[in-house]
């Protein structure tokens, strides 16, 4: 068809011409059909086939890329600030929103993850294309609501962050990992509690505070903030010590006592809605109360 196109503009006079309308220019039907089979096609043979093992649990860590720099420059408060923390939980309620086959994200300080449902066929399973998805977006998301939460402090330089693609074979192990960043959290928490008071309260230099709670165990580190800066470490919110869970959930659709209201819907209907807590999932009941996030729908 080219060729005849071609034959046409060489032999019929310009008057002629302006009368033919093509529903495409011609230049993009022949380069569209050059390309398509160009003699530079077999570079996609160098492409990693990347494709995540069928029948495991996806999970995508990302983490804050040199953050203490970055807390610092943005003063951040210590040892939490809830404008970071909620800024993150807010990026990551933005990629659960976006990507259907997440059905649950678990953050802590300046990392979450992300797990997608085991039988998910986003992207083949393509560990490259589902993580530099999730990064972009979260890190874009970050940056795209930082003035809601940092009302008063301009983003000094973009931030990072990286990310790894893990599998998990069985609920078990998901469970497991779960529970491993849950108490990181803790960890780093009641230790950097205590680091900082030592610092910001009682006058230490950071290398002192340091050295004072080396080798303490956390019964030691509890009764430290408890005698010197009556603060029970129970009573701190639940989203320092314990992170912050995101997941899908059905909950019942509140129903409108206005009958005539067009916009009500039926009673007895379910909404699946985006939850956010800070609770325990370490222990077995978040799991028995939410059955649906790991059951045989997702196996």
């Amino acid at each position: 068809m080219a060729h005849a196109f071609q034959w046409i503009c060489r032999n019929l006079p310009p008057s002629k011409l302006q009368c033919i309308r093509l529903p495409v220019p011609l230049s993009t039907h022949l380069s569209t059909r050059s390309m398509a089979k160009s003699r530079f096609e077999y570079v996609r043979q160098f492409e990693a086939q990347d494709a995540c093992l069928p029948n495991c649990w996806i999970v995508v860590r990302i983490d804050g890329k040199a953050f203490h720099r970055f807390s610092d420059v943005h003063n951040y408060e210590k040892p939490n600030d809830p404008r970071g923390l909620g800024l993150m939980n807010c990026a990551a309620q933005t990629v659960l929103s976006e990507i259907k086959d997440l059905i649950l994200a678990y953050g802590q300080s300046d990392e979450y993850s992300f797990v997608f449902r085991k039988n998910t066929k986003t992207y083949n399973r393509r560990a490259s294309k589902l993580m530099t998805t999730i990064v972009s977006l979260f890190a874009s998301a970050f940056v795209f609501h930082w003035p809601k939460y940092f009302t008063n402090a301009p983003l000094q330089y973009p931030p990072a962050f990286d990310g790894r693609v893990v599998l998990y074979p069985s609920v078990q192990n998901l469970q497991d990992y779960l529970s491993w960043r849950q108490a990181d959290c803790h960890i780093n928490n009641l230790y950097n509690t205590c680091f900082w008071n030592l610092v910001l309260e009682a006058g230490l230099t950071p290398s002192q505070a340091q050295e004072r709670l080396k080798g303490t165990v956390a019964g030691e580190k509890n009764e430290l903030l408890f005698s010197q800066f009556n603060i029970n470490y129970n009573d701190l919110s639940q989203m320092y010590r314990k992170g912050t869970v995101v997941y899908w959930a059905s909950q019942p659709v509140e129903t409108s006592s206005d009958d005539t209201d067009p916009s009500s819907e039926p009673p007895g209907r379910n909404r699946t809605i985006l939850h956010t807590e800070h609770c325990d999932i370490i222990g077995s009941d978040f799991w028995k109360d939410h059955p649906h996030l790991l059951g045989s729908d997702n196996a």
